[in-house]
């Protein structure tokens, strides 16, 4: 054997590994088996969730609760599996448990194996929280969303923006609840600052409760003003967000490549490395 063969690279007509293909699996949203498993895995989270939510209405619990409970450890085990099975086919483990996805995915089925050691009636609260805990199952079709990356990109540039509307807001709360407090007397539901702000908030967000409300016709007079200028308020987050969403969509045309390192995805259809870890890719294919 020559020296050249000796340092050839594998061919790419190799046989797939099982560890790749169940990756490609897993990870992967291509049409076929990977879509399937994507399907049948929503599917699974979205029953568990609405199985947690029936849960927690006595009467359902009262007749159901054993049916219940075995259907929920039932779901653990399941998504205790696929986590075992996405650390052991991924290149890089630790990377994948500290990501966004991986730590949604512990949450996933942590609760209820916790539940095991809790007891006690003093750790009532604390059970409580365990099973809120598990409706965060839902957090992991966000996986599947192509477009929710979109809309972190537009949030993140447009964070800036969006402090400064919410610091004018605040100071608009402030200054109306102090005037209201001062127009409308100690004899009307307006007994201190904060409630008065409290009122203001509710009024300007146009959701309007009707606890509170002012009596006296100046009062009134600033109630409508707040009222009329609280729909103008709204659009402004509104439009700053649709702007940088539509910059962010301009700019990244995304494709379904995943890390085969560490599951990151939303990459660039030019990108010739990771964003996260740095695994190089394959030459994308020519348009």
């Amino acid at each position: 054997m020559t020296r050249e063969t000796e340092t050839m690279p594998p061919s790419d007509d190799a046989p797939e590994s099982l560890r790749e293909r169940v990756r490609r699996v897993i990870f992967e949203s291509t049409p076929g088996a990977p879509r399937q498993f994507d399907v049948i895995l929503m599917v699974a989270i979205a029953v568990s969730v609405v199985a947690v939510l029936l849960d927690s209405v006595p009467e359902i619990h009262a007749r159901w609760g054993r049916a219940l409970l075995l259907a929920e450890w039932g779901f653990t085990i399941l998504f205790t599996l696929e986590y075992g099975v996405r650390l052991w086919c991924i290149e890089r483990p630790l990377l994948y448990a500290r990501s966004f996805y991986g730590i949604i995915d512990l949450l996933g089925i942590l609760p209820t194996w916790l539940s095991l050691v809790v007891g006690g009636t003093q750790y009532l609260l604390v059970v409580r929280i365990l099973r809120v805990l598990r409706v965060f199952r839902v957090l992991r079709m966000v996986r599947w969303v192509t477009e929710a990356s979109f809309l972190m990109d537009a949030l993140m540039a447009s964070r800036r923006k969006i402090v400064v509307f919410l610091f004018a807001v605040l100071t608009l709360v402030v200054v109306f609840g102090s005037v209201v407090y001062l127009v409308e007397g100690p004899e009307a539901p307006f007994t201190s600052i904060p409630i008065s702000i409290y009122w203001a908030i509710v009024t300007l967000t146009t959701v309007g409760y009707g606890d509170i409300a002012p009596v006296t016709p100046l009062g009134r007079a600033l109630a409508a003003c707040i009222m009329i200028m609280g729909y103008g308020i709204i659009a402004v987050p509104t439009g700053i967000v649709t702007v940088e969403l539509n910059e962010a969509m301009r700019r990244q045309r995304v494709n379904s490549r995943v890390c085969s390192g560490c599951s990151a995805e939303g990459h660039n259809r030019e990108a010739r490395f990771c964003w996260r870890c740095g695994q190089p890719f394959e030459a994308p294919p020519s348009t």
